[in-house]
């Protein structure tokens, strides 16, 4: 299983909003090593749900669904989606100064390439992330 991060800005795809629809293809993607990423993720893998420039925190835990296929709001081949379902919201966000302040993640994705929207993370990241926000 890999472990992955995306992020949404909530007031385009809030984690609330996710939890009410239950289910949805990512979409909207627009770059080569983002893209490549969701062509990585396989039925099963974990994935953390980050709000991004409102908030800018991990607030919850959802998994890979169906694994990549073609864009559905672009006719371009470039692209693809992935479908996601909730799984778990978080008891206490993990914002991203915590996480730049915790030692054990100074070279996560989140922190080195910021402008990212899809990204691997190594297991020991993603259950310090999860520990941190069991607090």
């Amino acid at each position: 299983m890999q472990h992955w991060l995306v992020k949404s800005e909530p007031f385009k795809y809030s984690w609330e909003k996710f939890n009410k629809e239950g289910r949805t293809f990512w979409d909207g993607v627009r770059n080569y090593q983002a893209r490549n990423n969701l062509r990585e993720m396989k039925e099963g893998d974990l994935v953390l749900f980050y709000h991004s420039n409102e908030g800018k925190e991990v607030v919850g835990i959802a998994k890979v669904v169906k694994e990549a296929y073609q864009d559905p709001t672009t006719s371009d081949p470039n692209w693809v989606v992935v479908d996601l379902s909730p799984v778990e919201t978080l008891k206490t966000p993990v914002t991203l100064e915590a996480i730049k302040a915790d030692e054990q993640l100074k070279d996560v994705g989140l922190v080195r390439q910021g402008r990212l929207s899809v990204m691997g993370l190594k297991r020991e990241e993603f259950d310090r992330i999860l520990e941190l926000g069991s607090r």
